[in-house]
């Protein structure tokens, strides 16, 4: 399987995202620069976290626009699985690929610790690994974090299964404690916590791994026959 990490002027996890898919998955991996304009023979995209364009306007905002950013969408359009992490969370939202928007965290600080989280749909291309209501600790580290929806929108993300990750206590004010939501589809999550930075015991915890070991075995499960 051969990864893409998107690289905006700004972002800072990218090297993070990287090390993740080649180090630790043992896959192929590329950066790709904001101003390229396709994603030709990449199996899944990675937007990592940092400071896109150094959120001058609104988190993700000006992202939004680059050029790759129509390829993205196609690729998410037709199926690949698209992970955004912190600010490539933002940036998907942003793109309109997820619903749902980013505020100031409640207290207006930035916050950048480990933290709990509960798996609320293991049934999911990015969370086969996990089991439904595990806690895992991934850590975050965001300054506009607060996600947030009208109601009829999170009744709509309660209704379809859409909710993926919920932080096990007040982390930053995020509606329901959400950490991470998907598409309808099923194949674009956006998280706010960091799982590249979870891959393993050296970095204080490799509960982040199996994330990215659900995509491999989602995309081995569809693309690889044996005989």
């Amino acid at each position: 399987m051969k990864f893409a990490v998107i690289v905006f002027p700004g972002s800072n996890c990218d090297a993070d995202m990287y090390h993740a898919i080649r180090d630790q998955l043992g896959e192929e991996v590329d950066y790709v620069w904001h101003n390229d304009t396709s994603l030709d023979g990449y199996d899944g995209i990675l937007l990592p976290g940092g400071f896109s364009h150094g959120d001058y306007l609104r988190s993700g905002a000006i992202a939004r626009f680059a050029p790759i950013m129509n390829a993205v969408i196609e690729a998410a359009n037709a199926g690949l699985p698209v992970l955004g992490v912190c600010n490539g969370f933002q940036v998907l939202l942003e793109a309109g690929l997820l619903p749902g928007a980013m505020k100031r965290n409640e207290g207006l600080k930035f916050i950048c610790r480990p933290v709990q989280l509960s798996v609320e749909n293991a049934d999911t291309l990015f969370t086969s690994a996990y089991s439904k209501g595990q806690e895992i600790t991934i850590p975050v580290a965001h300054g506009e974090g607060n996600y947030e929806c009208d109601a009829e929108t999170y009744q709509a993300l309660e209704a379809n299964n859409q909710i993926v990750f919920r932080y096990s206590e007040n982390v930053n004010g995020s509606r329901h404690q959400i950490a991470g939501i998907v598409n309808e589809a099923g194949n674009v999550l956006g998280m706010m916590p960091h799982p590249e930075r979870a891959v393993e015991e050296l970095l204080g915890s490799d509960q982040g791994l199996p994330l990215f070991q659900s995509i491999l075995k989602n995309w081995r499960d569809s693309h690889v026959t044996t005989r």
